[in-house]
């Protein structure tokens, strides 16, 4: 029974990469370089299926500290992949140095930070880590189109995980299924966990809802138009899966996404982007006005609708404890160096979580103090109004840029998104960050100018 499920969960995956190599044009081969590091970050890490393969127990070791040489081995292999590609390129590295400077001051603080961490070898080496998930960004950015090479990658993501995550729940649970510590059962498909099964739901929902309401604006983009038919195979599997996976905050974050997708769809908002500003700024006043100022309990609403208690399963009392346990509130423990050692394992023990607060916010004020989370904030709100300026340039990749910027914002409220290769950390990079093609610069500015002229005339009007 098993191989005859496994021919037929292959079928969809082999039909629709098919179909996609006759859609995949305007990328450089180069792109399978970030293609690989996704399709692993999105997943178990390839040391998993590596142990899987040769039936081992540990392959290539592994420790916090010590780390994973076969996964030290793949990281700097495709670093070292990506930077050659890059030099290929004409990147003009002063205008990304300049126009991403919240970036870089993040980086050289978290450089500095290995200074006062227990633990400044294992600092260095994640910040080399997450130093790699820039160089996958910068790959797809320098690309000729570099909102078709997301796609590519978005949708080759989906066409393996999806299919291979249905047939390891059903056919191969020891593979796709596990069980809590409490008894519960926890399906995870070819992710790590319920949640990072929930991403690759939430990732793939987003493109393709994204592809289905806004891209065909595109008249650049219409050979890249999918067929209904992968709607077909991709849709059930994905409802299904992300039904199987029960993860709240991937449920929440799709809501607010597809609501973001179909009000960018209409024309109120499409002809004067202004409109949606405007809108998103007004909902997130509101938002603060009835919750913190007038204790509404708009939280423990969302949180009861979405089936969980209103401390978010302990998580709450978690996080007052982690925060009494700060020792330098302005620089924290070190980039990354908070959940090592000792600490760790006390937490681990006495709460059950895995390495990680489950709020990318309070992670960053672990590892790298209030400046760790005013530079992130920096960063993120540049981002911010690097997108709102696309949106007079190229309004539907302006949007898809827009989503992922929010959903970033939400997923980090219960899960940590930041740095190392998570793959929201990607996604945050590549709508914070313009566009590295060499005529994407000598193109905005007059654009944008004739953009907002047009919104004006017809405002006048």
């Amino acid at each position: 029974m098993k191989t005859i499920a496994t021919v037929f969960y292959t079928i969809p995956i082999l039909y629709l990469f098919w179909f996609d190599q006759r859609k995949s044009s305007g990328v450089s081969d180069a792109i399978w370089i970030p293609f690989i590091w996704f399709l692993f970050a999105t997943s178990r890490p390839i040391s998993f299926w590596l142990s899987y393969a040769f039936s081992i127990g540990s392959f290539g070791g592994s420790s916090a500290e010590e780390g994973n040489v076969i996964e030290q081995i793949y990281t700097i292999g495709l670093m070292v992949a990506g930077v050659c590609a890059l030099r290929r390129r004409e990147i003009h590295w002063q205008r990304l140095l300049t126009d991403n400077v919240w970036i870089v001051v993040f980086f050289v603080f978290a450089l500095f930070s290995f200074a006062w961490s227990d633990y400044p070898f294992v600092s260095l080496k994640r910040l080399l880590k997450t130093l790699g998930t820039v160089v996958m960004a910068l790959v797809i950015l320098s690309e000729e189109r570099p909102y078709e090479a997301i796609g590519v990658i978005l949708r080759r993501m989906a066409y393996i995980h999806l299919p291979l995550s249905v047939l390891f729940i059903k056919y191969y649970p020891h593979l796709g299924r596990f069980y809590h510590g409490h008894g519960a059962e926890i399906n995870a498909g070819v992710a790590g966990y319920k949640n990072g099964l929930g991403v690759i739901c939430l990732i793939s929902c987003i493109y393709f809802a994204w592809v289905l309401l806004l891209d065909r604006w595109r008249e650049s983009s219409c050979e890249q138009h999918l067929h209904y038919s992968i709607y077909l195979v991709v849709t059930p599997m994905i409802a299904w899966l992300l039904y199987r996976s029960h993860s709240a905050t991937a449920f929440l974050c799709l809501a607010v996404s597809l609501c973001l997708l179909i009000l960018g769809r209409q024309h109120t908002f499409a002809d004067n982007p202004r409109r949606l500003i405007v809108l998103g700024a007004a909902l997130t006043l509101s938002y603060v006005v009835f919750e913190f100022l007038l204790d509404v309990g708009i939280n423990s609403f969302i949180i009861s609708m979405l089936g969980r208690r209103p401390d978010l399963t302990t998580r709450v009392p978690m996080w007052e404890e982690l925060l009494s346990m700060v020792q330098n509130p302005l620089l924290g423990f070190g980039f990354e160096s908070f959940w090592l050692g000792r600490r760790a394992d006390i937490i681990e023990q006495h709460w059950g979580i895995d390495k990680q607060a489950h709020n990318g916010y309070l992670d960053m004020y672990l590892n790298l103090g209030s400046i760790g989370v005013f530079l992130s904030l920096a960063y993120i709100l540049a981002g911010f109004k690097k997108t709102y300026r696309s949106l007079f340039v190229d309004y539907p990749s302006a949007i898809l840029r827009l989503c992922f910027l929010v959903v970033f914002v939400l997923f980090n409220w219960t899960e940590n998104g930041f740095h190392l290769q998570n793959p929201m950390w990607l996604l945050l990079l590549l709508s914070i960050m313009d566009s590295l093609a060499p005529d994407s610069a000598e193109s905005e500015i007059p654009e944008v100018s004739s953009r907002e002229s047009s919104a004006a005339e017809q405002g006048a009007t």
